[in-house]
């Protein structure tokens, strides 16, 4: 069993404190830890808060590069307070001896459930009829005509925990369901009523199309300028998983050549460099390679067929609590020399 002296914790709110606070003065290993929190994400300016933890704590806005695990000798576990994990250079940390852990399934139903928020508000342009209201006081309906979901086709791209839980709801408006998945699940296509296609067939296919696969190499860009032409005319796209699986100058290519009716998105590609754009945009700091896609974010953004929101899919209060007991638990897990959810 390993005794830890010091762990920080990133990106925490107050609420955040309390319940980490609470949860660990429960657990006879973690008590009696020297536990820092700090509000903002984990980055070069704020570092040196870390400078003799063995455990650190991140969000997903908080990169943990190769060389800021270099300038922590006394790491050895990280954990992060999400079910993505390609914010932390993974594969260097295992090779220093330095295990990550993730919290894989916290919020399967939370997500699925803010997936048909997007899909209803973009189906019957509640988003476009709030802001013309909002903006110009405009009552008029004729532009805001829209569609049931009965009888419409739903392409899943990820048949998960989450994608799974999306096809319940799916079948509760009476929807066809058409799913594509690298590791196909028959029992839960039998279960669901849903068909597995190829990723061809489903874009094709497809009235509204959803992303819950996890991002890596081979999602990288899933939904790019090549494939965004193989889209049934008029569809819809959904993305609450992460922001590089859909290209978004596809996207942007997609609405502009009215391929795509619409987009509901939660995470955008380059969403970090989104959040600093104002570092980005000043002269002199060498970040030139992101201004292209912050630029690009921001023409997506501002287009009236799409929906963005500020990657919220998760934040409910029961999915925080699941998301702050597990992270005790995995450190607790670890330090009994158990480690569990260790990210592979």
């Amino acid at each position: 069993m390993l005794k830890i002296m010091r762990i920080v914790f990133y990106e925490t709110t107050g609420e955040d404190q309390e319940s980490l606070k609470a949860l660990m003065a429960e657990n006879a290993q973690l008590k009696d830890a020297a536990v820092t929190f700090v509000p903002e994400k984990f980055s070069a300016t704020n570092i040196a808060t870390a400078q003799d933890a063995e455990i650190i704590g991140v969000f997903v806005a908080s990169e943990v590069r190769q060389a800021q695990i270099d300038q922590l000798p006394n790491l050895k576990l990280i954990v992060t307070l999400s079910t993505g994990f390609d914010h932390i250079d993974w594969q260097y940390a295992q090779s220093k001896n330095i295990a990550v852990c993730n919290v894989p399934a916290y919020g399967s139903r939370t997500v699925a459930e803010y997936t048909f928020a997007l899909i209803l508000g973009l189906s019957r342009k509640a988003f476009a009829a709030y802001r013309e209201l909002k903006d110009n006081h405009d009552f008029a309906i004729s532009n805001y005509e829209g569609f049931n979901l009965q009888g419409k086709t739903l392409g899943i791209v990820g048949t998960g925990k989450i994608g799974q839980n999306v096809a319940k709801i799916a079948k509760g408006f009476e929807m066809n369901i058409l799913g594509f998945d690298a590791f196909p699940n028959p029992k839960a296509a039998d279960e669901l009523g849903f068909k597995y296609v190829s990723l061809d067939e489903l874009l094709a296919q497809a009235d509204i199309i959803t992303l819950h696969v996890p991002y890596n190499k081979d999602t990288h860009h899933l939904i790019n300028q090549t494939n965004i032409s193989k889209f049934k005319p008029g569809a819809f796209l959904i993305n609450t998983s992460r922001g590089e699986v859909a290209e978004s100058e596809a996207i942007l290519q997609g609405i502009k050549n009215n391929i795509l009716s619409g987009a509901g998105i939660d995470v955008i590609e380059g969403e970090r460099q989104l959040m600093d754009e104002w570092a980005i945009l000043s002269p002199d700091t060498g970040h030139e390679e992101n201004l292209k896609m912050v630029l690009e974010d921001r023409v997506l953004i501002d287009q009236p067929k799409v929906a963005y929101t500020p990657h919220i899919a998760f934040f409910t209060k029961e999915a925080k609590h699941e998301i702050v007991k597990t992270t005790v638990e995995n450190v607790a897990a670890f330090l009994q020399g158990q480690p569990q959810n260790q990210v592979k």
